[in-house]
């Protein structure tokens, strides 16, 4: 058995600089303590002024007796910065904490002051509560640089995806409103030969028109394309023995959805468990359970939405592609009939294959009847 141990202080003064940000647009707001029973002091600085922060947090030091090499430890909410602040902080030598928002305990009343010092001063609170081993909130795992430049190929894909849907519907939108239909496939020029309910070719505007959105949806393809190649190109290149290889070998997983999985931290997050993996998918079971009252509300939707979709997606291909495996041998047993049973049985899929893929991908263990690739 292994002991825990805890800091031992023998005051307060003994203690780290505890820091908390609220970060704005145009200042941040500082509140600053020494520890429990100590009042917050709050400041106002410009953002990003690293000289001005190291003035403020020696005069916080002397303010509240602390050593002039005290270290401090911070935190500020994850938001619209993203990451930049957290590697501003850590190399000005400060141990900073990037906190899920959604996780900070609130007033539960209608309505409750809110404003940059009371936050500065709650959050600072928190900080000491989680350095003392309460534990407060949850905190997001910061990536790397370069794994945080990499998701952009991934989700600048989605996006460019979802744009394309949203110009094709359009499409669609514009000629049933003349009685006519998108044709499923579309030469040169298409629009031209499109009639409307009466057998009469479309208005010249609304040829026009056609014409500018053909255009945008062809610049669109062909940038989904582009990274579509790239993202081949990224696997194919890979080690034999790296994440993204090994989940290549299976039948039923693409490059497009390796980069999805990969970029948005099946690896660097370094989850410890499958729960942790469930957690950020969001397909946990949430069950209430007061008093005599139990129910069961469904899964909490509270995850990474990129990995949702992609999990899903994959999910209906191991079901097609990977018919011996048990995963598909229990879907089919117990959700083989009626498509809303289907919708339903395929989210507990997912959630049982990115645990299997999040495996696959750290040790190299392939799930028990899987097919793989030919060589």
């Amino acid at each position: 058995m292994t002991a825990t141990t805890h800091p031992q202080l023998r005051s307060v003064n003994d203690g780290p600089l505890y820091v908390a940000f609220e970060v704005g647009k145009r200042s941040w707001t500082v509140g600053m303590t020494s520890g429990f029973g100590v009042p917050p002091w709050v400041q106002t600085m410009a953002p990003g002024e690293w000289a001005t922060l190291q003035r403020v947090l020696a005069k916080a030091r002397t303010r509240f007796g602390l050593a002039a090499a005290a270290p401090v430890v911070s935190c500020y909410e994850a938001g619209r910065d993203g990451f930049w602040i957290h590697r501003g902080l850590t190399a000005q030598g400060v141990d900073n904490r990037v906190v899920d928002s959604a996780s900070i305990e609130v007033d539960r009343r209608a309505r409750r002051n809110k404003t940059d010092r009371i936050d500065a001063r709650k959050l600072v609170a928190l900080l000491v509560r989680a350095c003392l081993g309460d534990p407060a909130w949850r905190e997001v795992r910061v990536p790397a640089v370069a794994e945080e430049a990499a998701r952009h190929v991934s989700r600048e894909r989605s996006d460019l995806v979802g744009e394309q849907t949203r110009l094709v519907n359009q499409l669609r939108s514009w000629l049933m409103t003349y009685g006519a239909a998108l044709p499923a496939r579309r030469a040169a020029n298409w629009w031209t030969r499109v009639r409307d309910y009466a057998g009469a070719p479309l208005p010249a505007e609304v040829q026009a028109r056609l014409t500018r959105a053909d255009v945008r949806l062809a610049l669109v393809q062909s940038q989904i394309a582009v990274l579509d190649a790239a993202q081949r190109a990224a696997v194919a290149a890979a080690p034999v023995d790296s994440p993204a290889r090994r989940l290549a070998q299976l039948k039923g997983v693409g490059a497009t959805s390796i980069a999805t999985l990969l970029e948005e931290g099946l690896v660097w997050r370094a989850f410890q468990n499958r729960r942790q993996v469930g957690g950020v998918l969001g397909f946990a079971p949430t069950h209430y359970a007061s008093g005599e009252l139990v129910r069961d509300r469904g899964i909490s939707h509270a995850g990474n939405r990129r990995l949702q979709s992609v999990a899903i997606q994959l999910a209906w291909g191991w079901v097609r592609w990977q018919r011996a495996s048990p995963m598909t041998q229990w879907f089919v047993a117990r959700f083989g009939t009626g498509k809303r049973a289907r919708r339903i049985g395929i989210v507990a899929v997912a959630r049982k294959l990115v645990i299997a893929l999040w495996r696959v991908a750290t040790t190299g263990a392939v799930p028990d009847g899987a097919v793989l690739k030919a060589a």
